[in-house]
């Protein structure tokens, strides 16, 4: 996950025309039935972490990514595999994957749904400077983002009452930005996968666009992130409405979780389609606002919390079904 990082300047705001969500006759929104299953999402984080660090270039991301493909295939989800040799901030060629998953479903309006799959390659903010150069599991700040898109798509696939129709991206090479132990600077360093696939898209018509990042986290709350606020602020709005709907509005923060460099920014600024961050935000951590176990050795599986995974789960249900 990309570190914080405050812009001096002003953005401008984009405000998108989407519509509120459903709500019934006494102005309360219609509470959806349909159940997240978070048992399964918690299975498939783990089932990425036995692959190990899908770190760029091993044998554990090609491994991993080929599983990602058969899953969302399996769920009903036509898939491409967008390859690119990009570069990282070291001049390391990254052989990334963008795994691109469309719904088959013939619907007037497509929602997408994205999160990064890589895995850091240091642990660079570890508290044990031994760490620094060991890869991160990326329990949460990778594989929990994906494991709840693909519980999504299985949902999907058992229930034909969504309105829209739903596709996913797994971005690659998100977490190669520069470590804390380098002397480099570059904030183009992080998100090369999204910047890549923003950069190529081509006008499908999106009505926005939700990125899950570190969604599993122990204790984790979602805050309201300053880039999301900016470009897409009615989007926030009817996430959080869902949120509340589905009985999650303690962990959906009515409040600012400062300005994150993550892979939404891309889809914002170079495809032009309004793109929120669910990221978790740990105001009073020490370590990191990202949590405790943010680019350490222990963003392992001990520290995912299926609680959190059904709340940010549950949540999308909400939001998709009831557009």
């Amino acid at each position: 996950m990309i570190r914080n990082i405050i812009r001096s300047l002003a953005l401008l705001a984009v405000v998108c025309s989407c519509g509120t969500a459903k709500k019934s006759q006494n102005g309360e929104q219609h509470v959806v039935k349909i159940e997240f299953n978070a048992d399964s999402a918690y299975a498939f984080c783990a089932a990425q972490c036995n692959f190990g660090p899908r770190t760029m270039n091993s044998e554990a991301h090609e491994l991993c990514g080929q599983w990602l493909v058969e899953k969302f295939r399996q769920y009903g989800c036509q898939v491409e595999q967008q390859r690119a040799d990009l570069k990282g901030y070291d001049g390391t060629l990254l052989r990334s994957t963008n795994i691109i998953a469309r719904s088959p479903l013939a619907k007037d309006r497509r929602i997408l749904v994205c999160a990064h799959w890589d895995s850091r390659p240091w642990a660079d903010n570890d508290p044990d400077s031994a760490n620094w150069h060991k890869p991160v599991m990326a329990a949460n700040d990778g594989a929990s983002g994906v494991a709840v898109m693909l519980e999504l798509a299985r949902t999907i696939q058992q229930n034909d009452s969504i309105p829209v129709a739903v596709d996913f991206i797994c971005f690659d090479a998100e977490d190669w930005g520069v470590p804390q132990w380098s002397n480099e600077v570059d904030g183009d360093s992080w998100a090369l996968g999204a910047q890549y696939w923003a950069a190529q898209h081509k006008g499908s018509a999106y009505q926005y666009a939700v990125l899950l990042d570190m969604v599993g986290g122990q204790g984790a709350k979602f805050y309201r992130e300053g880039f999301s606020m900016q470009y897409a602020r009615s989007i926030v709005e009817k996430v959080w409405q869902a949120a509340s709907a589905a009985g999650y509005g303690s962990l959906f923060v009515n409040d600012s979780g400062g300005y994150i460099t993550d892979d939404h920014i891309p889809v914002n600024e170079k495809a032009n389609i309004p793109c929120i961050d669910i990221i978790n935000h740990y105001p009073d951590c020490q370590q990191s606002s990202f949590g405790p176990t943010w680019h350490t050795v222990s963003d392992d599986m001990q520290h995912i919390d299926k609680n959190t995974l059904q709340a940010v789960g549950q949540t999308l249900v909400q939001l998709l079904f009831s557009e």
